[in-house]
């Protein structure tokens, strides 16, 4: 049954009345009734989020002012992306003017004049300012500095930028995809699910919602954690999560920083001394909420940067942090408490159950409870009323924003939750508990399968995992992908049911965690995601109880519950990715260069946040400048009739597929010399006599007409030209867009044989196959690209238990004696295949490497 959330809007927007003339992927968009924007269907190509505009110029034919002149500018860009110090930036300057040409004037003279400047240039943006936050503790007032931008000042920097203008989307969107019978629904960007559509409901019709998304966490600045940052980094949701996920314009931003109280040991763990520290945390967030505080309650009118007048109304849409965070912007008592989670009200001895329907902590219900246990006439039994529903004696600084339910804000975190929570301290330790049990060879045996494993772009190889501590969520993501393909011949279910049972929740989670991370959720998707959340309950539950005894784990923990508001929360605020904390805690590391490139070690958040601003600066004037150049170098072309002049029209062939592109080009080589080449390979026996077979086969069944009819008889002395690299571009099952694998068929890459794996394209199933050879030649008129492949097709039979599992797809290698040649443009995508040590010649699709092939197999095992 498709979830309730998506279904109604499936209903409301009626899509089984089709439209004439649809088309395979049309896209059909539901606008919010305020809007009043009839809804429109495009074809997929035409499918566009950002607005038309009318073509203008720059709008700053100088953008390196206050510079003196453009080459100033680029010269202090340098300096201060490389973190000059005051000495290396004037030897850089002494040397600039020693070499400057005579047509282009530089005057800077020394690093405080460049110091100058970029306080100067930096005024474009609403600055930093500090604040004294007071709060009371055992009778003695504290004070403490808050350094922040005022939130609605930041917002409307970036709402008056033209360039970001064709990008904001101000109002909620209900999309569909056809799929040739219907229209399915789909969810990615916050403004396409439930959270946003509701809000625009509860506004006046005019007004726009503006989405803020913020984000807060302590860094660790020093080696050993002496110096800490505390930044709150706030992104806006109305703008496509390449935006402002990203580190250009429109990205996230460091926009506060919060004061870290420092533990007294007098006072430390004391109920009421937690309370002061979070009240701290709240007051100080105030200061950053204040100017958008009043306005979420009248609303703001703007002239945004496409000069359209809109009546802006801001809400905190969603709020992204781990779990020791998210208690403290929802005040609850977090792990000791008796609902620990700060969305729902589950005791704390079943958060290991997630079959539960439990009741939504709500804003309402927690700010009435702090009044009325405030009403209490003793300490004693404020103390137990609040503790009964976990809640802290402190004013929550959300409850004053008009829309915004701190609760609904909190968001799933996945990078927290799964990769360095669940996984990381849990699963993970569990599998390496089992795989010690079994001794020095096992453990030895489980970093050799690891090591065995194919290299595969953006995942991570490893050598040893065994008892190594990774800090990296990123590195524990990559180890839990290929965990199932090292573990399944150690922990066999002949030798041990618990810990094969384990490996069937680690099969699970990772189909939930795949799940977890698709960049779109179409309703389907959603079903099958839940689908996969009561698996691994269902799975987990089993081997909870039938371990206990013998590993005395106790699975009752936060990120154990978490996955229970999983769906729920892309159903309100769209992709996890629009919350997970991973492109936030990535801005540590810039902080972290700051303060220890650009610091003198002392005040240093008042460094850092200068040094911070001045690098946003910088971003925005090198956008400026890279437009004006763009905009020459357009203005400065040849009219069409210049062109055409100049240029006489010639007959030109079409252009090469672009979903494949071969590289690495090595030269001419003839047959005699290939075969010789590889006269110790089986596959290379009668190389030529077996392609002239396949071309003879191929043109005809291709409608390519044979060289003057006759059928084609390829001589030894012919040549061909061999080629190591492929490019194979494909469209995503998951979000439809174009993605690439970047492929290798080389002997010698970077010192190891390489032979990567493909997906091919036949008239019925696809099949797996591994590269041998690539290459192009020339047949009378006809160019073609072939690839020589070993195929991976010899029927299976009946899918074995051990398989089905694990979730295993199982292909056997034919005899290297009998290998294939095919067309490079029947190649689907690239693929990892892992051998399986038990079987030789059998390997397995490691359908974990991303969740398009994650899609690919699932297709093939249901077909």
């Amino acid at each position: 049954m498709a979830s309730p959330g998506l279904q109604s809007h499936f209903d409301d927007a009626n899509p089984e009345v089709q439209e004439p003339l649809l088309q395979l992927d049309d896209i059909k968009v539901d606008y919010h009734p305020n809007s009043q924007i009839p809804s429109t269907i495009h074809h997929f190509a035409d499918f566009s989020r950002t607005r038309p505009t009318e073509a203008s110029v720059p709008r700053n034919h100088a953008p390196w002012e206050p510079f003196r002149t453009r080459l100033d500018f680029e010269v202090a860009e340098i300096a201060l992306e490389a973190a000059l110090t005051a000495e290396q930036t004037n030897r850089l300057l002494s040397l600039v003017h020693r070499s400057a040409r005579r047509d282009e004037t530089f005057t800077l003279r020394n690093h405080d004049e460049v110091r100058e400047l970029w306080s100067t240039a930096s005024q474009r943006f609403t600055p930093f300012q500090v604040d004294i936050v007071s709060v009371p503790y055992q009778n003695k007032v504290h004070e403490f500095d808050m350094h922040y931008h005022p939130l609605w000042d930041w917002a409307l920097d970036m709402l008056q930028d033209r360039r970001l203008a064709p990008h904001f989307i101000f109002d909620a969107q209900r999309l569909y995809k056809f799929n040739g019978t219907r229209f399915v629904h789909f969810i990615d960007e916050p403004w396409t699910a439930d959270a946003f559509w509701d809000a625009q409901s509860r506004l006046p019709p005019e007004a726009k919602p503006l989405a803020f998304i913020l984000y807060a966490d302590k860094a660790k600045l020093s080696s050993f954690g002496a110096q800490k940052a505390y930044p709150i980094v706030c992104r806006i949701a109305n703008l496509p999560v390449e935006i402002q996920n990203g580190t250009g314009i429109g990205g996230g931003r460091i926009v506060g920083w919060l004061p870290i109280v420092s533990e007294d040991s007098e006072h430390a763990g004391k109920s009421s001394f937690v309370n002061f520290k979070n009240a701290i945390w709240h007051e100080s967030f105030l200061k950053l909420l204040e100017s958008v505080i009043q306005i979420s309650r009248t609303g703001y009118w703007f002239e945004c940067g496409d000069a359209i007048q809109r009546l802006l109304w801001p809400l905190i849409l969603i709020l992204s942090a781990n779990y020791e965070e998210q208690c403290i912007m929802a005040l609850i008592h977090g792990l000791k408490g008796k609902f620990p989670c700060p969305i729902c009200l589950v005791p704390r001895d079943e958060q290991s159950v997630l079959s539960h329907e439990l009741r939504l902590w709500t804003s309402a219900e927690s700010e009435e409870t702090l009044r009325l246990a405030r009403a209490k006439k003793s300490k004693k039994e404020r103390e137990k009323l609040l503790k009964t529903y976990s809640l802290r004696d402190v004013e929550n600084v959300f409850w004053r924003m008009l829309l915004a339910d701190i609760h609904r804000a909190l968001s799933f975190d996945r990078m927290h939750v799964y990769h360095g929570g669940l996984w990381r301290h849990h699963l993970w330790r569990e599998l390496q508990f089992w795989i010690l049990e079994l001794g020095r060879e096992a453990v030895a045996q489980m970093d050799a399968n690891y090591d065995a494993l194919p290299r595969w772009s953006n995942l991570t190889h490893f050598s040893k995992v065994v008892g190594v501590d990774f800090n990296d969520s990123s590195h524990h993501e990559d180890i839990s992908k290929m965990a199932i393909f090292a573990a399944q011949r150690i922990l066999r279910r002949s030798q041990s049911k618990l810990s094969y049972l384990l490996l069937r929740c680690i099969r699970h989670y990772i189909d939930l965690d795949i799940y977890a991370g698709f960049e779109v959720h179409t309703e389907d998707s959603i079903v099958a995601g839940r689908q996969a959340l009561r698996d691994f309950s269902a799975l987990m539950d089993e081997y909870i109880l039938k371990s206990q005894p013998v590993t005395g784990k106790d699975w009752n923990f936060p990120k154990k519950h978490a996955s229970s508001h999983l769906f729920n929360d892309i159903l309100a605020k769209g992709a996890t990715r629009n919350y997970n904390t991973k492109p936030n805690e990535k801005m540590h590391s810039p902080v972290r260069d700051i303060y220890h490139n650009r610091t003198n070690f002392k005040d240093v958040a008042t460094q850092i946040l200068r040094y911070d601003h001045w690098l946003l600066t910088l971003t925005s004037m090198r956008s400026e400048l890279d437009e004006l150049d763009e905009y020459n170098r357009n203005t400065n072309l040849p009219t069409t009739e210049d062109a055409d002049a100049e240029n006489p029209v010639i007959s030109v062939a079409p252009a090469p597929c672009t979903h494949i592109k071969l590289g690495s080009a090595q030269g001419d080589v003839s047959f005699a010399s290939l075969e010789q080449s590889h006269a110790d390979d089986r596959a290379f026996v009668g190389f030529r006599i077996k392609l002239n077979g396949f071309l003879n086969t191929f043109f005809p069944t291709n409608d390519i007409p044979l060289p003057d009819g006759k059928c084609i008889h390829l001589q030894a002395d012919n040549k061909i030209t061999e080629y190591k690299y492929l490019q194979v571009n494909y469209e995503s099952m998951v979000d439809w867009r174009q993605c690439k694998d970047l492929l290798r068929c080389n002997p010698e890459f970077f010192g190891s044989p390489r032979y990567d794996c493909v997906m091919v394209q036949t008239d019925n199933q696809p099949f797996f196959a591994r590269l041998i050879f690539m290459f192009s030649c020339s047949i009378g008129e006809t160019n073609l690209s072939l690839a020589f492949i070993h195929p991976y097709d010899v029927g299976i039979g009946v899918r074995n238990k051990h398989d089905a599992d694990l979730g295993l797809w199982r292909v056997r290698a034919k005899p290297r004696s009998s290998p294939e040649f095919i067309s490079v443009r029947s190649i689907i995508r690239g693929a990892a295949l892992a051998s399986d040590p038990g079987r030789q010649g059998d390997y397995f699709v490691i359908d974990t490497i991303d969740a398009d092939m994650f899609l690919r197999v699932k297709s093939l095992q249901v077909a």
